[in-house]
């Protein structure tokens, strides 16, 4: 008995079931974003991403805390001539200018981590579907580098104090440096670092840009590989996300509810990621995104709990206001 073969009509069938747009049959393909397990195959990538994204919940933890030194800064700028005030406001930034560097460290950790999936997921001879399959804890910590980099930025966007306290000491740093004043905590950032931090925070979404530029950056990189091998990964996630959210027989086998969101924010993550990507982006009527069913499972959500991942597709992606764009997605999406 050839088990290729087997493996290989298994494969097509699954491959239809995904492309087919009637799922009565339903699609044989649960990716268990629960419990994956690396394989012997998997490991090593597995294990340079897993060191990355087991600080990524410290990281979140340590975004949601910030508080900002909006306070410290107002009495400074109010009363310039009272040195105490100055030096409270100066005391107060630095600390927090260290995490804000740690969390811009960690986005070029991320842009490594990913590169490492990517290479894993995209190369051949398989399809990406049949990488999503076989490699399924992979997958699933593509799909974690995503919900992180999704709730990231929700947070950063309602955070207005990181770039009021960057700015601040920015312009506190460079006066200190004409009046020669020693400062503290300048080994921390140097000019080079503090301006590329600049670039990343002056992002409404800087996690995404870090994540879509790295993977155009992969896809340049990797010019014998085609580019579909990577948006067609990112299209199949999307896929696979969709169909496990509106199948009911799947949807039961998740053992926690928060497995549902999490499959939520991963396909927006996809798509976002895809629009950046694809030439053409995610809108498109010639995209391999079936945009119409993914944007229907987020309006069959209780409101209240997708209209963030509604905002990302409304205000982060790239194409969705191109001529190519149908009427129909931007009234779903209005």
């Amino acid at each position: 008995m050839d088990f290729g073969n087997i493996w290989y009509l298994n494969m097509g069938n699954l491959l239809k079931v995904l492309t087919c747009t009637d799922l009565e049959q339903g699609p044989n393909f649960f990716l268990d974003f629960e419990n994956a397990q690396p394989t012997d195959s998997e490991r090593e990538v597995w294990d340079q991403v897993n060191v990355v994204l087991k600080d990524a919940r410290g990281i979140l933890d340590e975004l949601q805390a910030y508080r900002g030194a909006g306070e410290e800064i107002r009495e400074a700028i109010q009363h310039p001539n009272d040195e105490n005030l100055q030096e409270k406001a100066w005391s107060a930034v630095v600390p927090l200018v260290g995490k804000l560097k740690k969390f811009y460290e960690f986005s070029q950790r991320l842009e490594a981590a990913l590169h490492g999936l990517l290479g894993a997921l995209t190369s051949t001879p398989y399809s990406p579907t049949q990488h999503l399959e076989r490699e399924q804890a992979l997958a699933k910590q593509f799909a974690e580098i995503l919900h992180f980099t999704l709730r990231f930025d929700e947070l950063k966007m309602t955070n207005p104090a990181i770039q009021n306290d960057f700015s601040y000491y920015r312009r506190t740093l460079n006066r200190m440096r004409i009046n020669n004043v020693p400062a503290e905590g300048e080994n921390e950032v140097n000019n080079e670092l503090a301006n590329r931090m600049s670039l990343f925070y002056a992002e409404a979404t800087p996690m995404l840009k870090t994540l879509s530029d790295a993977t155009t950056k992969f896809v340049s990189e990797h010019k014998n590989l085609p580019i579909e091998n990577t948006t067609d990964c990112l299209s199949t996630m999307a896929s696979v996300c969709r169909v496990m959210l509106e199948t009911p027989e799947y949807r039961s086998r998740f053992a926690s509810e928060e497995t549902a969101s999490f499959c939520l924010r991963v396909m927006v993550g996809v798509i976002i990621l895809y629009d950046y990507v694809h030439p053409v982006g995610a809108f498109a009527k010639t995209s391999k995104m079936d945009m119409k069913g993914c944007i229907k499972v987020l309006r069959d959500q209780p409101p209240n709990s997708v209209e963030g991942l509604l905002n990302a597709l409304r205000y982060t992606t790239k194409h969705l206001n191109d001529e190519t764009t149908s009427k129909q997605i931007r009234i779903m999406l209005q």
